[in-house]
């Protein structure tokens, strides 16, 4: 369950960050009762960049395999060794 905590808790900065590194998910702010700001450490926003740009390269994936843009197996693999052996 997510955890959401009022902007004034931001002044106990060492709570904040034990809270930040102790959980697996993003922490929101409110202000005023109305979600103002996410908070959270810098290996769970790295996993979402991670995941979000790997979803993203699936997605193109997908794209160019819907739209015929494919090259075969054999031919793929001697462009990369063509590549990669200069």
């Amino acid at each position: 369950m997510p955890k959401i905590i009022p902007i004034q808790d931001l002044r106990d900065t060492t709570k904040i960050s034990e809270m930040c590194n102790a959980s697996d998910e993003p922490i929101f702010v409110t202000k005023n009762g109305y979600g103002n700001l996410v908070i959270m450490s810098i290996s769970v926003y790295e996993q979402k960049l991670a995941r979000a740009d790997m979803n993203a390269k699936v997605m193109e994936g997908k794209a160019q395999a819907d739209s015929g843009d494919l090259v075969e197996g054999k031919a793929a693999l001697t462009e990369l060794r063509m590549k990669h052996t200069k």
